[in-house]
């Protein structure tokens, strides 16, 4: 039973892993496009439509797939995981539903609309549809954290004699204590991952020419997004993390790779590295800098936090997976920060667009942003364990009763391959409407829109490198 449980746990780390990916792509590429057209309508520069028109199919191609991923993952919920529908699905179930009929079928609706309506509906209308398949996505992540945080931080609930969670109060249940950290960190976090592939797309094809006008935009954007977006995820990761100190004391120390609860007063380190020893309870080839860890932690130089020998063992996370985890987020983010203001030096000194070190470094930091995602969401749920809903219900609660090992092996089994099939063919195609530069009457799924609609009074220009 123990068993199968891991395995129904591995399987659906492996199918959210993927999904979160497409997702945090749709949401990104939706609002990006939204910001290019607006751009386009403000301006009328030739350059902004093309690069729309360059990212409308490849966002077309990542909605597709990652819609069917989402559908195939979901199902989990009956067959792996049915204990778990049963008791929170009075909660639970109403988020998800809501999720598909105020966003999925919002996005579904206007999707069309962006790929084939242009000659219809005319430019503004157009906008229109682009501005509602926007909002749709980040209302699709809305209900989505609003339910995983729930988990993390449940509130607003009874519980019935049954063991099933009753709701009480849905305004705390949707805005629980730790879901406006998690929707602003989530959707700061597609923004730049997003950004950061554009970027390294549009880095790319500079190597090749550094004349390309669509490429120079996209550069340029990306390096705007990653000079603002950067510290500001850094600040409101700093605010997740004092929400996770209040509510999943377990989880920071683990975070932190703290063991022992020091005296008041004596600070906390920042360790570097470390391997925790879940046995010894200790960490092994420890590096750390004193008392540095008590600024974000506490904003000073003597706070100080539970230590995980506080806590029951059976209470304890994996510490080293979401130990090295957070290290990976981090690092990575302040990597983004970096290239951000790397971008702006060269940006004021005007070789933007020459600047080949920044080129080739843009190009290696195309999945930075991703992994640092991945990372993030391994922080997240495993630091959660051993809950599904955090102090209320575990994990080992909430699988199907009686799961076999061999039925959850076979349905892993199949699930991999169907979705390394899929995702294989998603990344063939994406590639192939990557792999060359965006031009000068870029075509989208219709002629060029800018051929028959150009905004009017404004210079339709075809220059320009947004510098």
């Amino acid at each position: 039973m123990e068993a199968a449980t891991d395995l129904a746990r591995s399987q659906f780390a492996f199918t959210i892993g993927l999904h979160i990916i497409l997702a945090a792509f749709s949401i990104g590429l939706a609002n990006y496009l939204m910001v290019v057209e607006a751009l386009w309508l403000a301006t009328g520069r030739q350059v902004y439509i093309d690069v729309y028109n360059y990212w409308l199919k490849p966002f077309a191609l990542t909605f597709a797939v990652g819609a069917v991923s989402g559908i195939v993952m979901e199902y989990q919920f009956g067959t792996n995981w049915s204990r778990f529908a049963a008791r929170t699905g009075s909660v639970i179930g109403p988020m998800m539903m809501y999720e598909i009929v105020v966003s999925f079928f919002l996005e579904s609706g206007f999707v069309g609309v962006m790929l084939f309506g242009m000659k219809k509906v005319g430019p503004k209308l157009h906008f229109a549809a682009t501005t509602l398949v926007a909002i749709g996505s980040i209302l699709s992540a809305f209900w989505i954290l609003s339910a995983n945080s729930w988990m993390q931080t449940p509130a607003g609930y009874t519980l019935a004699a049954d063991g099933r969670f009753m709701p009480v109060d849905w305004w705390a249940i949707v805005f629980n204590p730790s879901f406006p950290f998690r929707l602003i960190h989530m959707t700061i976090a597609a923004f730049l991952a997003t950004a950061f592939f554009v970027g390294g797309v549009g880095a790319w094809h500079l190597l090749k020419d550094h004349r390309s006008h669509g490429a120079r935009t996209m550069l340029s954007m990306a390096l705007w997004m990653a000079l603002f977006a950067g510290p500001l995820q850094l600040y409101v990761g700093d605010k997740h993390g004092e929400n996770t100190l209040e509510h999943q004391p377990q989880k920071l120390a683990a975070i932190e790779g703290d063991w022992e609860t020091r005296p008041p007063g004596s600070g906390e380190p920042l360790k570097l590295f470390a391997i925790p020893d879940m046995e010894a309870r200790r960490n092994h080839y420890e590096v750390s800098i004193p008392r540095v860890a008590s600024l974000y932690l506490r904003h000073n130089l003597t706070g100080t936090i539970r230590g995980l020998k506080d806590f029951p063992p059976d209470d304890i996370p994996p510490v080293p997976i979401v130990f090295f985890a957070f290290r990976v987020m981090v690092g990575l983010g302040l990597l983004m920060i970096g290239a951000g203001i790397a971008g702006l030096v060269v940006r004021w000194r005007g070789r933007l667009n020459s600047a080949r070190w920044l080129h080739r470094a843009m190009v290696a930091m195309t999945p930075t942003g991703f992994i640092a995602m991945l990372a993030g969401w391994t922080v997240t749920e495993v630091g959660r364990q051993p809950w599904t809903v955090y102090g209320v219900m575990r994990t080992a609660q909430s699988s199907s009763p009686q799961i076999e090992w061999s039925a959850v092996a076979w349905s892993f089994g199949i699930t991999a391959v169907i979705y390394f099939a899929m995702f294989a063919a998603g990344l063939y195609f994406l590639v192939r409407l990557l792999r060359r530069p965006p031009q000068e009457g870029e075509k989208g799924p219709n002629p060029s829109l800018a051929d028959r609609f150009r905004p009017r009074g404004k210079s339709a220009e075809a220059g320009g490198d947004s510098q």
